[in-house]
Formats: C-alpha cells, sequence, structure tokens
C-alpha cells in the first residue's frame, strides 16, 4: 500500500508535528522548571495547613461549645450543681500541690 499524499502534504504533515513537538517540549519545560516545582510544592503546602487549621478551628470550637454547655444553661445561667463540684476538685488539687511544695522544702 504505497502513500498517496503528496510531498506537498507530507512536508505540511512533518511541519504541524514539528510545531506540536516543540510545544508539548515547551510545555514539559515549563511544568520541570524549579520555580514551577517550588511553586506548587508551596501551594499544596499552603492548602494543607489552611485545611489542618480549618478542621483545628472546627475542632476547637466544637470542644468549647461542649464545655460551655456542660456549665452553662441554655438561657445563659451558671449551672452551679455542675460547676461547685469541678471549682472544688479545682481547690482541692492546689492545696494538695501547695502541701507538696512545702514538703520538699522541709
Amino acid at each position: 500500500m504505497s502513500d498517496a499524499r503528496t510531498p506537498a502534504q507530507i512536508e505540511a504533515d512533518i511541519k504541524r508535528r514539528r510545531d506540536q513537538l516543540a510545544e508539548t517540549l515547551d510545555e514539559i519545560g515549563v511544568r520541570v522548571h524549579p520555580k514551577t516545582i517550588v511553586g506548587d510544592a508551596k501551594a499544596k503546602v499552603v492548602s494543607s495547613v489552611d485545611n489542618s487549621l480549618g478542621r483545628a478551628y472546627v475542632g476547637a470550637n466544637r470542644f468549647v461549645s461542649d464545655v460551655k454547655g456542660r456549665f452553662v444553661a441554655e438561657d445563659g445561667s451558671p449551672r452551679i450543681e455542675r460547676i461547685v463540684p469541678v471549682a472544688l476538685v479545682a481547690v482541692g488539687l492546689v492545696g494538695l500541690c501547695v502541701v507538696a511544695s512545702r514538703r520538699r522544702d522541709s
């Protein structure tokens, strides 16, 4: 089966393929250029940090809301029945720390 193309068609095809190859090589050159690689890496890190910080903020906000919900009623008044035991435990722990500190100093 012989090629039915004319020499002009073959030359045009070669030129078109050469232009496509040059364009592809230019794209590869841009992709592997150090500035492009560094820029892509920075963008990935920033995106990752933004996502991590966003998740951390949501988690911290949820935690604060949960704690607040345990010690503050829906109307905004403090829940004394829950605050007093926690305060007593805190005072007891501080007292134990003071006693232990004094024993070490003696």
